[in-house]
């Protein structure tokens, strides 16, 4: 398998990094303030994109996306990952959700939620993180659904539900089988967030950013029995349908984010003049610049072969957890070496960069931490050799 960006694929590319570079770099301090300061900034973000026919690429046709295959939108999802922003500005923020409503809905919240999710005109959440738990082990989560008559009756805390407060809906993973253990004690739950007991408790700064993270408490809430997604029980096999794919789009987008700060630093060091002479005659720097090409590469070429896997019907979970591992240490380690490069520059909001490692902090913890996956990719390796 060659892994080279396919020459059909080559001019969409093309024209998403125009947009990207043209469009959206340049509302990028104004986007930064938050989703309700900028919402109107936004707005016209995802016009531009529906007008230039870069709007929801890799959703299927039939749910109004222009079905883009898989490996195809993989490749341009690079590209997207260079802005945070720009998974919202070109309608790519709700695949995962419309792939879950696509799959398991029932025909009314198909009718409800699905094509209005894919035009943008209303937005997803997902909540599976509570805060007093240790998400790391997922079946120790406490919100539970008790199906009273034809009403499933919810309580319990989540935080880290993204958007909630723009949100038409959240799906909740919550208990709903009491007197069973470990994962097929578990479902997901479709709940319109405007529904009683719905109670949004506070937003949740990430490393100082307002990223639109909430956390919620479910107080009684009530809703028709039909609102479950996909059969009783089955949350968590769902649940690997969202995250699967989630994980190679994170770190595709990973690699644009990297590759940005890449580009910036090696532009850095071709005009930054110490001592006489440009930092890219320096051999400390450039080690940052070896270091950093050969890290992204890698992680690139491990990126395509798990997403190449699935493409072919395979499950990949020991490429998954591989390259969610080495993607998020790939990313910080490039910024925080173009952070380097800059100097005291690189800290300050006259360049992207100080908000870009933030982000790329976190990429260790979401989608589960690195100790999760090492440990579980490093099981299934080791049970093929005691067998």
């Amino acid at each position: 398998m060659h892994f080279e960006v396919p020459e059909h694929v080559q001019e969409i590319r093309e024209r998403v990094l125009e947009f990207i570079e043209q469009r959206v770099y340049p509302m990028e301090d104004e986007l930064d303030k938050g989703r309700d300061e900028s919402w109107d900034v936004m707005k016209d973000l995802m016009q531009q994109a529906k007008d230039a026919g870069l709007w929801a690429l890799g959703h299927p046709k039939d749910i109004g996306g222009q079905g883009l295959p898989f490996m195809d939108y993989v490749y341009v999802n690079e590209i997207v990952g260079r802005s945070q922003h720009a998974m919202v500005a070109l309608g790519t923020h709700s695949l995962q959700d419309s792939i879950m409503l696509n799959l398991y809905a029932n025909d009314a919240w198909r009718d409800t939620y699905l094509k209005p999710l894919v035009a943008g005109e209303v937005f997803p959440s997902f909540a599976m993180t509570e805060p007093d738990v240790a998400s790391s082990d997922p079946t120790q989560l406490q919100t539970r659904a008790i199906l009273e008559g034809d009403e499933w009756v919810i309580n319990g805390r989540k935080w880290f539900t993204t958007g909630a407060s723009r949100a038409a809906y959240t799906t909740i993973m919550c208990r709903t089988e009491l007197d069973m253990e470990g994962h097929r004690a578990f479902s997901m739950i479709v709940v319109p967030t405007d529904t009683p007991g719905y109670n949004i408790i506070r937003e949740t700064p990430v490393l100082g950013i307002n990223g639109g993270h909430y956390e919620v408490e479910y107080d009684n809430i009530r809703v028709p029995k039909e609102n479950l997604l996909g059969p009783r029980g089955e949350g968590f096999l769902i649940a690997q349908k969202r995250l699967g794919p989630g994980r190679i789009f994170h770190c595709m987008r990973w690699l644009g984010q990297a590759q940005r700060a890449f580009d910036l630093m090696c532009e850095r060091a071709c005009n930054r003049e110490v001592g006489g002479e440009l930092l890219a005659d320096k051999q400390l720097i450039q080690k940052h610049v070896f270091d950093s090409a050969a890290e992204i590469q890698a992680s690139r070429l491990l990126t395509l072969d798990a997403a190449f896997k699935m493409d072919q019907g395979d499950a990949a979970r020991i490429e998954i957890g591989r390259i969610k591992v080495v993607g998020a240490q790939m990313v910080h380690n490039v910024i925080d070496r173009a952070i380097q490069v800059f100097g005291a520059k690189g800290l300050t909001p006259d360049t992207p960069l100080h908000l870009m490692y933030r982000h790329a902090r976190e990429a260790r913890i979401y989608d589960g931490p690195d100790e999760v996956h090492i440990s579980s990719v490093a099981r299934q390796i080791l049970k093929q050799y005691r067998s």
